[in-house]
């Protein structure tokens, strides 16, 4: 009996030890595909969400507590002409990272991506290799490799929301993908002279240029120095929390129209929206200018506020 509880002690110690860095769910929507059985997209599902889960994406240790809540919402709109199990749509991405001592999260990536363009063969698992992007099959590579670009992404904002600059790491693999993608007249998305500039190669190379390097100093500041420390020190939180909105406005004057910018406010403006509602109207009244500048598509709600 003794040996027996030795080894499920081990068992947990060994599940505790090398938990993956994700929790991680995938909705995969292909309601406007016809002719196709849909169990292929219940196994695509299945087959994106162990790829996440089971990957060793770090050398770090996670406790299943610190897992990064992840999801992939894809939308698959039409088959792409040709292509035994190519499809095109569009992929929802969002994360969250817990507010320490709260019980609480706060929204790290809330994007949609419209370059989504991927060949599946049901059965086949999802693999990966950072250093053959681009792999055999160009449609098939790019699901793993989109998949591989947001967790690298998620990543690389996690770990700087704990310490600055802390996920450059993660930025550079993102970047690599980015720099190696799979090629096809069919693939859009990764390239520099893409018609859309708002792209996955242009949101890393914003991330790790120096012209936004304060970025990264918010990410920080606002979320280890600020939400952080509200239970803790909430007086020097709302310091840190206050020093954010004016670093914003500086890099959206340097950067206007960032796709940086707007990346980060998608993720932020609810949260930033609840903030602002907590405050005196004084402080209110700072703060609010600020973001009806950088956000422009909020500014009503942010307006609202002011009355």
């Amino acid at each position: 009996m003794k040996n027996i509880v030795i080894a499920f002690l081990i068992l947990c110690l060994n599940f505790t030890t090398f938990a993956q860095e994700f929790n991680c769910k995938v909705n995969v929507m292909a309601e406007q595909i016809p002719g196709v059985d849909p169990k292929v997209f219940t196994t695509m599902q299945q087959a994106i969400m162990e790829f996440v889960n089971t990957r060793k994406w770090t050398n770090d240790t996670y406790q299943t507590k610190e897992k990064i809540e992840l999801v992939f919402s894809i939308v698959l709109s039409k088959k792409i002409e040709d292509v035994e199990g190519g499809y095109t749509g569009r992929i929802s991405i969002q994360s969250k990272r817990p507010i320490f001592n709260t019980g609480l999260q706060s929204t790290m990536i809330n994007f949609m991506d419209k370059d989504f363009q991927i060949r599946y063969t049901q059965f086949q698992p999802i693999t990966f290799n950072d250093n053959t992007v681009s792999g055999s099959e160009p449609l098939e590579s790019n699901l793993s490799a989109i998949i591989a670009y947001y967790c690298y992404i998620a990543l690389g904002l996690d770990y700087d929301s704990f310490s600055l600059k802390g996920g450059t790491e993660y930025f550079n693999k993102a970047l690599n993908i980015a720099n190696n993608a799979p090629e096809h007249k069919n693939i859009d998305g990764w390239r520099a002279n893409d018609k859309d500039q708002k792209n996955r190669y242009w949101l890393v190379d914003q991330v790790l240029n120096s012209r936004f390097a304060s970025m990264r100093e918010v990410f920080y500041k606002y979320h280890r120095m600020g939400l952080d420390m509200l239970l803790s020190d909430e007086e020097t939180a709302k310091i840190n929390l206050g020093i954010v909105f004016p670093m914003l406005q500086i890099v959206n004057q340097d950067n206007p129209g960032s796709h940086l910018m707007r990346f980060f406010m998608n993720a932020k403006n609810e949260e930033f929206l609840g903030y602002i509602s907590s405050l005196a109207p004084g402080e209110r009244q700072k703060i609010i200018p600020i973001l009806t500048q950088i956000d422009v598509s909020n500014a009503s709600k942010y307006l609202a506020l002011m009355k």
